[in-house]
């Protein structure tokens, strides 16, 4: 039986972009609610911090510091958690890269690389690396962070909406494929305007104070992998 203020002890739960932002957020609160996290991000002294809090308010976790991006780097840490725990319950896709915003005539090849590689690549990667982990779960959960310019198209942000649009259509479709075969759900969550520094490097004019603190979209996560869900569910997070 699980503690009443700690519905997801026992889960093991793996948030990727947990250094900062919603990332972080999240992986906090999936923590202070009994979860153990594996915090992924490539900035060793951000993701320590993250850790810090966690154990400071008597939560588990795990910091795995890497670049996603990287050849290998998600095989391995499939193969380092799969060598300690059996079960994966929840992952939240955070990570994600903004190229500059620029019409499509003007797009940087390289940047356009970048947020291929992370948002998609890395997505499917991970989905391939940790399947057999989630197949295990009595109720796996996997919540993925999406943009409204993924859906709809937006001028100047086709890069990012490009890279989007492809990470919703992996996400759904791994879900169709293993909904009638194993107990994992998935849902595309869009956070809506949350004060991230992605959001200000987008809106650099905007006063951060009129937009929603990161831990608003990390209370909904949490309570959404509770929830009964069907595969194909998509929200948006006002507030």
């Amino acid at each position: 039986m699980t503690d009443g203020n700690k519905p997801l002890e026992g889960k093991l739960a793996l948030v990727t972009g947990a250094s900062k932002g919603i990332g972080a957020a999240t992986a906090r609160t999936l923590a202070s609610q009994g979860a153990h996290v594996v915090l992924v991000a490539r900035d060793v002294k951000a993701l320590e911090a993250v850790e810090d809090e966690i154990h400071a308010e008597g939560g588990t976790s795990t910091i795995a510091p890497l670049d996603l991006t990287e050849p290998e780097s998600i095989a391995r840490l499939a193969q380092a958690v799969s060598s300690r725990w059996d079960v994966l319950d929840i992952m939240v896709l955070s990570a994600a890269y903004l190229p500059t915003l620029t019409p499509v005539t003007q797009i940087d090849p390289k940047q356009f690389n970048q947020a291929l590689n992370l948002n998609v690549l890395a997505t499917q990667a991970l989905l391939s690396a940790f399947d057999p982990m989630l197949k295990r779960s009595e109720a796996a959960r996997i919540i993925g962070l999406t943009s409204s310019v993924g859906a709809g198209p937006r001028a100047y942000w086709s890069a990012y909406g490009a890279s989007k649009a492809a990470f919703d259509n992996i996400l759904s479709s791994y879900g169709q494929e293993v909904e009638k075969i194993a107990n994992i759900r998935v849902a595309i969550v869009d956070p809506g305007a949350t004060r991230t520094s992605m959001r200000a490097k987008a809106y650099p004019g905007e006063d951060p104070e009129t937009v929603k603190q990161p831990d608003v979209v990390a209370t909904r996560i949490a309570e959404l992998v509770q929830e009964g869900f069907e595969t194909g569910h998509r929200e948006r997070v006002d507030g």
